[in-house]
């Protein structure tokens, strides 16, 4: 509106007895055009099809709600201290770090307790007290642990390729899938020494409390799935005694395998934690 007005302030009728009307329709035509070439907002959009990687903390709660708990981790062990949306934001972020809070949404998909937590990482280049978070890694557990062929049900965002070429490995507790090609902005969430030198993708890792049977089936027990970017580049350069290659457990040629009895393994006691 403003910019017609401005028009038509410019076309008044003493100037239009001096200019030809094919000059002035012309302008109007041009003026309409840049008005509805004006860019709209942009859109948050992730680095992968996952939709959260890459987000920052802001994108995510627009697209997720307000979390329904914020959790810190104690060290690198996986015992965390749960607070309420509300003490986190009053007191609690400024005495752990803002960086330090995972944001954790916790659904019911039938008889599966399912929830994601979210652990960010700070852009330092801001250089602010409390600079922007980004989305370096989405953790989804499962209560009670599912079998592998359960989770593509359970989580939409877990969407594994069915091609038997698809890198895939596994060790004693998890299985590890590669899906589609790396993306140019990866590195920012990446905290590998010398990232810049290889080429990160949408990676999902599939962890189990009770480890990994050998060989591997779709029924094996699964407690955690972890949406992450990682580097095939890095599994064969680095990591080849830890990651043995296998069969892409979800293509058609992994479930065509003749059936594989098991006898039962035993169950490792869990230590009970206080929530």
């Amino acid at each position: 509106m403003i910019k017609l007005d401005l028009l038509f302030m410019t076309f008044s009728p003493f100037t239009c007895k001096k200019l030809p009307w094919a000059f002035i329709l012309a302008c109007i035509l041009f003026d309409f055009l840049g008005v509805a070439s004006f860019p709209g907002p942009a859109y948050a959009a992730s680095y992968f099809e996952d939709g959260f990687l890459g987000l920052t903390q802001e994108e995510l709660r627009q697209k997720l709600g307000v979390p329904m708990a914020v959790r810190s981790r104690k060290a690198a062990l996986r015992v965390f201290s749960y607070y309420s949306f509300q003490e986190w934001q009053k007191y609690f972020k400024s005495l752990v770090s803002p960086e330090n809070g995972e944001d954790v949404y916790t659904f019911q998909r039938g008889a599966t307790n399912v929830r994601y937590s979210f652990v960010y990482t700070p852009d330092l280049n801001e250089g602010k007290d409390f600079p922007t978070l980004y989305v370096q890694r989405c953790e989804i557990e499962f209560t009670p642990a599912v079998p592998i062929d359960m989770i593509p049900s359970l989580v939409p965002e877990f969407l594994p390729s069915r091609e038997v070429s698809t890198p895939a490995f596994r060790s004693n507790l998890w299985v590890l899938l590669f899906k589609g090609p790396p993306a140019s902005e990866t590195p920012f969430i990446v905290k590998e020494q010398g990232k810049e030198k290889f080429s990160w993708s949408l990676a999902y890792q599939m962890f189990s409390v009770n480890g990994i049977p050998d060989p591997l089936t779709l029924q094996a027990s699964i407690d955690r799935l972890e949406i992450t970017a990682q580097s095939l580049q890095v599994v064969k350069a680095r990591q080849r005694l830890t990651h043995e290659p296998i069969l892409n457990p979800f293509s058609q040629e992994f479930q065509q395998r003749p059936e594989i009895l098991l006898s039962p393994k035993k169950t490792i006691p869990l230590p009970q934690y206080e929530d």
